[in-house]
């Protein structure tokens, strides 16, 4: 019987650390030879490894609490059995002393600095500190060495070779490490707490209008290309899984990812979804690069041969924004990314850096030109964190930009469909609120092909959108140089 989350947090802080740790020693050995000498089973079958492993280590957990009883006179409660068992599988099978906050799923982030020196955050709460996950640093880094040993997506490592790591963890986590070239190891452990969201399930959150929902559904039907921009944290692989739930389900989609975080080969709605994974390297590195690694930018050629109508890239990163924008630019349409930008009139000229990377051949303008030929909307998401001051974390869109070819100096021409509203007083001296929330702007030039998909033009002419009221900030002034909007 499995402990809740909050449980096995109190739990786990009574069980005596020092006794898991030797109980897992113990059990491990037993299970290997257990595997090893069973004729017909695989010791790569992770599954059967846990059902062997689970009952081995109630033996164990048993024989312990037997000779504390004799040694000290009182046995352990069954309840002090159970969390002593849990958090022995813990260490063996999953995250050690993390799982407890991995379990939680009010929990957003982890943030691990050094053994000791461990915050999380919830919605809409600031960070605070809990107790540690390891007793030392160096049991630390065996933990994750021992996460990258499970990974399902090849080989991954953590050392002195390999000091950063990069993996998914069970429930579509994302876990970033470090340790060599910090003082101390480092991690940091982000989950998306929206998962199988739909566009109609945003609006319901806030992200989006029931107007921009109807206009991205829209765009998708008409295969427009869309890169979906915002900081860290915003929520813009929600918002593009979300928006891939708008492609005809039997259309076949391919996935790129540096670790699988959209998950569309799972969700059902898709029916041909091609997965790919980027592979990180061993270590060893054989004319200037890891050997062993697939960088995304590789894995583009290979998935346009798979006969693919559509494909998704979880996060440009780097120089595989080239072959990303070629793919928009000489495919069928349809196709979606998201890159990092803080703000949205930010992201053309983050897309010619990135472009720059590629190569010596390239140069800002053929990255200018490539950037107007591929791409038709950049939907950009916001968020304004006042959890500091008593409020709430507000996720949203704030722009949707249309790239209307090249413009002014060889750079792209971006037309704001929908942006945020200033506040002040309108011609008639009639007080209007400011919405930092995208609203209706400027039709789009392609608004045709949008119509042809379903979208109806009206929703355009309200000039909030279909928001039912202001946006309740604590603070609602002076954000427009932040390209937020705010009060006038």
């Amino acid at each position: 019987m499995s402990v809740e989350p909050m449980d096995r947090m109190a739990a786990a802080l009574v069980v005596d650390v020092k006794v898991a740790r030797e109980l897992k020693r113990q059990v491990a050995a037993e299970l290997y030879e257990q595997m090893s000498s069973t004729p017909g089973v695989s010791t790569a079958d992770a599954a059967g490894q846990r059902q062997r492993g689970r009952a081995l280590i109630e033996d164990a957990v048993a024989r312990w609490s037997d000779t504390h009883a004799v040694a000290h006179g009182v046995a352990p409660t069954r309840e002090q059995d159970r969390a002593l068992a849990e958090v022995v599988f813990d260490l063996l099978f999953r995250a050690g002393r993390l799982q407890p906050y991995l379990d939680d799923p009010d929990i957003e982030n982890i943030l691990v600095n050094g053994c000791d020196d461990v915050w999380i955050s919830k919605a809409n709460q600031p960070l605070r500190q809990v107790p540690p996950v390891a007793d030392s640093d160096e049991e630390l880094v065996e933990l994750l060495q021992d996460l990258a040993r499970r990974h399902g997506g090849g080989e991954r490592s953590l050392s002195t070779a390999s000091p950063m790591l990069a993996l998914r963890l069970e429930g579509g986590m994302r876990l970033q490490a470090m340790t060599s070239v910090t003082p101390r190891p480092y991690v940091a452990i982000r989950r998306h707490r929206v998962q199988n969201a739909t566009l109609g399930d945003l609006v319901q959150l806030g992200t989006v209008d029931s107007t921009m929902a109807s206009f991205l559904a829209a765009a998708i039907r008409a295969r427009k290309n869309v890169m979906i921009t915002g900081t860290q944290g915003v929520g813009k692989t929600s918002l593009l899984r979300a928006m891939a739930g708008e492609i005809p389900p039997d259309e076949r989609v391919g996935t790129l990812e540096s670790e699988f975080e959209l998950w569309l080969h799972t969700l059902g709605h898709l029916r041909q979804v091609v997965p790919m994974e980027a592979r990180e390297g061993n270590g060893e590195r054989v004319d200037g690069r890891a050997a062993g690694e697939l960088t995304i930018g590789e894995l583009i050629p290979a998935a346009l041969r798979m006969t693919l109508s559509r494909i998704i890239v979880g996060e440009v990163r780097s120089g595989e924004v080239v072959p990303m924008l070629r793919v928009m630019t000489n495919g069928e349409g349809g196709s979606m990314c998201t890159l990092h930008a803080r703000t949205p009139h930010m992201v053309v000229d983050r897309i010619a850096e990135l472009c720059l990377e590629y190569g010596a051949q390239m140069t800002d303008q053929l990255a200018y030109r490539l950037t107007a030929n591929a791409l038709d909307f950049v939907v950009h998401v916001t968020m304004i964190d006042e959890t500091g001051i008593g409020g709430r974390r507000h996720r949203f869109v704030s722009h949707i930009l249309e790239v209307a070819g090249l413009g002014e100096q060889g750079r792209p021409a971006l037309n704001t469909v929908f942006g945020p509203r200033k506040g002040g007083t309108d011609a008639q001296g009639r007080p209007v609120w400011a919405e930092p929330r995208a609203v209706p702007q400027t039709p789009p030039a392609c608004l045709d092909d949008l119509l042809r998909a379903g979208f109806d033009a009206a929703l355009l002419r309200n000039p909030y959108g279909t928001w039912a009221a202001p946006l309740s900030l604590r603070v609602n002034g002076g954000a427009e140089e932040q390209g937020v909007g705010g009060v006038a």
